[in-house]
Order: structure tokens, then C-alpha cells, then sequence
């Protein structure tokens, strides 16, 4: 259980910390960070996959091509989200991008509602109610949808949903995902060179650290999320699902205090919203699952 909640403990953190990562990258698009961030994580995936000796999922997608569609549903919505939010990063909105992780709860309870037909309990309607007067407390003080949030928040959501009902693991999951992505990321940095664009190419030549810095994605990328892995099947859900709040809490405070991002009194008053919702839905949550546990 301590050794769950200390791998758990530190994903986060290093989700946590990855705009720190994604501004060192100062001159690179992030096109070509997430291009780089795919080639260079599946080296390191099949490197781990090889040491395991973990290979027979591979006749599983051999054998149910319905396995591959959906990992191709959820690699694309995955190469989504992680633009997004380098696109996020790099154009000083850390904030709102940590927004899309502390409402993706919500919205995670929201879809099971609306597709999987979950009956949501009282607590969690009102959690949601909270969670959406937040949102709109925001739109209105902005003058436009949070749209960043929310579509950071739907695309992991949505991609949550996908990898829920897979056939895989994570390790194995992350693997294949990589694998379908990797083609389309590779062409674009040839087609960078092409094109004299190629950040890597000339950074290396010049003799300074970003491709180190870029080469490094793949395990930024791939580590925490082995770590999460093994605590997810070894810690309870409640204590993870309030453990998650620790990755846009960093990012937070990285937007306040590191990058001075704008952070008002007016727009305080919506993350206390959401934060409410959020109490409320952990809480909840937690003593249902003492409650059975007792029981």
C-alpha cells in the first residue's frame, strides 16, 4: 500500500512539473515536441516490453482487429490531448490547462451518465451542477467558453472511456498507441528536414542540449506512466482518484508563481467553484468506499 501511494505520488509530480519541461523546449513547435515525444517513447516502450518478455498480447490484436479500431480511436484522441495542452503550455495558458485537469473528474462522471447509462447519485449531480456553474462563472468573466479546459477535459475523458473497455493493459495500451503514431510522427520531422525546419537536425549540429532535451520525452512520457500503472492495481480507487488532484495543483502554482500568468480575485472565484464540486465529489466518493469497506 505505501509502495502504491509513492509511485502514485510521484506520477503525479512529474505530471505535475511538465510545463517546467515543455518551456524549457523554448524554440521547438509543439508539432515537433509531440512528434518527438512519440519516436522517442517507443524505443524506450519495447525496451521495457523486452525485459518483461511481455509480447502476447500481440496475437490478441492479431486475432481481434476490432482491438486495433479502438486503439486507433484512442491514440488519436491521445496525440490530441497532448498537443493541446503542449500548445497550452508553450502559449502561456498553464492555468487554463491545469482547469482541464482538475474539471476531467466531472466530466469523466458526466460521459459515463450520457454513454455508459451510469446512474449518478445525488452528491455527484450536484458535484456536476457546481462543476458547470464554475465553467460558466469563467465564460462569462473571460467573454468566451474556456475552451482549452474543456476540450483538454472531454479529449482525456473521452480517451479515459476508450482505454476503460480495452483489451489491454496500460503498458501494453501505451505501446500499441505509440506504435500506430510513430509513423505519422517520423514523417513529420523528415518532412522538417525537408523543409531546413528541423529543430533536432539543427540543434545538434550547433552542439547544444535540445536534442538531449527532446530525445528525454520518451521516458518523461513513458515512466509515469508505468509507475501509475502498478499503484493503480495495487492502491483503491478513492485514493487515487484524490491523489490525481496533486498534477494541476503543481501546474497551477507553476502558472501563478513561475510564469506569472494572470490570476485574479474574479477568476479565483470560478476555481473555487470547481474546487467545491470537486470536494464534494471526492468525498463522497471516499466515504462510500469506507463505508463498503467497513461493511
Amino acid at each position: 500500500m505505501r509502495k502504491g501511494i509513492t509511485l502514485a505520488i510521484c506520477s503525479y509530480l512529474a505530471w505535475g512539473l511538465f510545463p517546467l519541461y515543455f518551456k524549457s523546449l523554448t524554440i521547438v513547435t509543439p508539432l515537433e515536441i509531440l512528434s518527438h515525444r512519440i519516436i522517442w517513447a517507443l524505443p524506450f516502450l519495447l525496451f521495457v516490453l523486452a525485459i518483461r518478455s511481455q509480447w502476447a498480447w500481440m496475437s490478441t490484436i492479431l486475432s481481434r482487429p476490432a482491438v486495433l479500431t479502438g486503439f486507433i480511436a484512442s491514440a488519436a484522441l491521445l496525440s490530441v490531448n497532448w498537443l493541446l495542452y503542449i500548445w497550452a503550455v508553450k502559449n502561456d495558458r498553464i492555468i487554463d490547462g491545469s482547469l482541464g485537469y482538475f474539471i476531467n473528474p466531472i466530466v469523466n462522471v458526466l460521459m459515463g451518465y450520457i454513454l455508459l447509462k451510469e446512474r449518478l447519485r445525488a452528491a455527484q449531480w450536484i458535484a456536476v451542477a457546481l462543476a458547470a456553474a464554475g465553467v460558466t462563472w469563467l465564460a462569462i468573466l473571460n467573454g468566451h467558453i474556456p475552451w482549452i479546459s474543456l476540450a483538454l477535459a472531454i479529449s482525456f475523458g473521452c480517451y479515459a472511456l476508450l482505454r476503460k473497455t480495452a483489451a489491454l493493459g496500460a503498458l501494453e495500451g501505451l505501446t500499441l498507441e505509440t506504435m500506430l503514431l510513430f509513423p505519422f510522427a517520423l514523417a513529420y520531422v523528415i518532412y522538417l528536414g525537408t523543409q531546413k525546419a528541423n529543430t533536432f537536425a539543427s540543434a545538434w549540429s550547433d552542439g547544444n542540449n535540445m536534442p538531449w532535451l527532446l530525445m528525454a520525452a520518451g521516458p518523461i512520457t513513458a515512466i509515469p506512466l508505468l509507475s501509475f500503472s502498478f499503484a493503480a492495481r495495487i492502491i483503491p480507487m478513492s485514493t487515487l482518484g484524490l491523489l490525481q488532484y496533486i498534477s494541476p495543483s503543481i501546474q497551477l502554482l507553476i502558472g501563478i508563481w513561475i510564469y506569472h500568468e494572470p490570476f485574479n480575485a474574479y477568476r479565483l472565484t470560478g476555481f473555487i467553484i470547481i474546487w467545491s464540486a470537486l470536494l464534494l465529489y471526492s468525498s463522497e466518493g471516499l466515504w462510500r468506499s469506507l463505508r463498503q469497506t467497513s461493511d
